[in-house]
This record gives C-alpha cells, structure tokens and sequence, in this order.
C-alpha cells in the first residue's frame, strides 16, 4: 500500500470547490508542496519526501482527478481542470494546514499547475520547480506545427467520449504504455511495486479515466488561453525558478527540442530560470531520485 511509501507522514481530506483532496504531510521548516504529474499519483515522491521532510513541512497531495482525491465531472468549457482551478486546491489545502506562502515543486501536469500558480498568485508562491516540462502553449505550437507529433496530448484533449470509451477497454494497458515508452528502460520495474499499485488503482476508474481526458483537454484549451493572455501581458514569474529535465524525454525523446530547455522557459515565463539536466526517462524523482534530490536540496537552499 501506498501508506508504507510515507512512513510518520500525516494523512488529510481537504474540503474544496470540487470536492476532498487527499494530502500526506511531514516536517516542520519552510513549507513545500509537492505535486505529481499524469497518470500517477503523489506516490510518484516516494523516494524525495522523506529526505525533503527533514529540512521542510513537505506535503503531498493527489490533484483533482487523481489519486484519492475527488474526480468532479467536467464542464463544456473545461474550466474545472484548468492548471487554474487546480491551482486553487493547491492554495486550500496549503491553507487548511496553515501556510499561506510556500515552495512548489511539480512534475509533468503538476508542474504546470506550478507555474500557472505562480503566474496567478505570485504572493504565494516562495519558489518553484519544474520537472521534465516545457511551457504548455509552446508544446501545443510544435505539436499543431508538425514538429513533434500529438501523440497522447492530442487524442485524451478530442471530444468526448471517443477517448474514454477507447481507454475504458483496456485502461491498465493504455496508461502502462505510455508509462513504459516515457521511461528510460522502456519498462515498469524502476517503479516500487507499491507506487504501481496506487497508480493502477487511480487510472482503472471510469470517472479518473474521463478526468484524465479532462485534464488535457483544459490542456489544449483554457491553459493555452491563461499562457496566452499572461505572454500578451509580459507576465513573468516573480520567485526563483528551477528546471531538471531528463535527456531521454524532453531532450531526445517523446518531445525532443532542438532549442534548449531553459532557452524556451526564458523567452517565455521565467527569464532568470536556472536548471540542469539528468539521465533519466521522463519520471525523475523515480528514475533518477538521487540526482533529483541533489538538484533540488540545492535550489532549496540558495
């Protein structure tokens, strides 16, 4: 059970607009949140929490859709998984557990939670993270460009319910898949048996599966609308900003970039963004925990 992967961690249900997150949190310095990414749980932080609980109040929740937490039907406008709705669970649990201002540290859909939330609410958020992603307009501009393909993102974003129906035949098969393309090794076995667990109980649901769709379908439109409006305004993120991007992913891989990573970030949302890559496949923290950590305990304390 996933409950072993987080030994002294506190369990919570936070009420929100959309329902209960589930949270764990441990540690008593400066609070961190932690958010994972698709199709995974907060399982995915197994190997970092405890070490980051020693110096941090961390927490750990399961986003909207995932995990334990609530998975609310979705709107024509795809408003309710928006990166900004979600950004807003993020801010009520910090809340419910007494932390107004924090640290976030995200991957893949967790990340870009992080960022539109920093973006959003920049009194929040005291530092941020990023793993293993680019910003999301940019991704959808070299996808419709033809210079990567659409892949996953373009079939969970169509209407529904083509993608949910297809999915709904054989989920454990689909959402393995991908997991196993997306990893170094091109299989399952760096993952803890009791992370896979989690995982395969969140994404073999009717409900996750369509918030799952959801969830990239806010992706293509809503969240490129937010990125859009902020880039035409010359937002910027106010806090320090970190990138650790894996070379097998995002550098070589699935969504291979011939700019550099932080080239992009810097040109876009984070024009002071430090980083640096590792390698790994694209779920770091379990891939690669050890560089990840270092990488992390590092930008913590500068």
């Amino acid at each position: 059970m996933s409950d072993d992967l987080f030994p002294g961690f506190e369990s919570h249900w936070i009420d929100t607009e959309h329902g209960r997150i589930f949270a764990r949190s441990k540690g008593d310095g400066p609070p961190l949140v932690l958010l994972h990414g698709f199709p995974q749980t907060h399982a995915t932080w197994h190997h970092l929490a405890p070490a980051l609980a020693e110096t941090h109040k961390v927490v750990c929740m399961d986003l909207r859709g995932y995990g334990w937490s609530t998975a609310p039907e979705g709107d024509p406008q795809h408003e309710t998984y928006s990166k900004r709705a979600m950004g807003r669970d993020v801010i009520r649990v910090m809340e419910k557990l007494g932390e107004i201002r924090f640290t976030v540290i995200g991957h893949d859909r967790g990340a870009r939670v992080g960022y539109r939330l920093a973006l959003d609410h920049p009194g929040r958020v005291e530092r941020l993270a990023m793993l293993d992603i680019l910003p999301t307009f940019h991704v959808w501009e070299q996808m419709k460009a033809g210079k990567i393909p659409e892949a996953h993102w373009g079939f969970l974003s169509q209407p529904r319910p083509k993608p949910e129906e297809e999915i709904g035949r054989d989920p454990l098969s689909y959402f393995e898949g991908l997991m196993k393309l997306w990893s170094a090794a091109g299989d399952l076995d760096i993952f803890d048996r009791r992370a896979m667990e989690s995982y395969r109980k969140s994404c073999n649901e009717p409900s996750r599966i369509h918030a799952f769709c959801e969830d990239y379908r806010a992706g293509a439109t809503r969240d490129i609308e937010a990125d859009e409006a902020d880039l035409a305004a010359g937002k910027k993120i106010q806090c320090p900003v970190q990138l650790i991007w894996s070379d097998f992913y995002l550098v070589s891989g699935p969504v291979g970039q011939a700019q550099p990573p932080l080239d992009i970030w810097r040109r876009s949302f984070a024009p002071h963004i430090t980083g640096i890559g590792v390698t790994s496949g694209h779920f770091v923290a379990e891939e690669h925990p050890s560089a990840t950590l270092e990488a992390l305990q590092a930008f913590l304390r500068d």
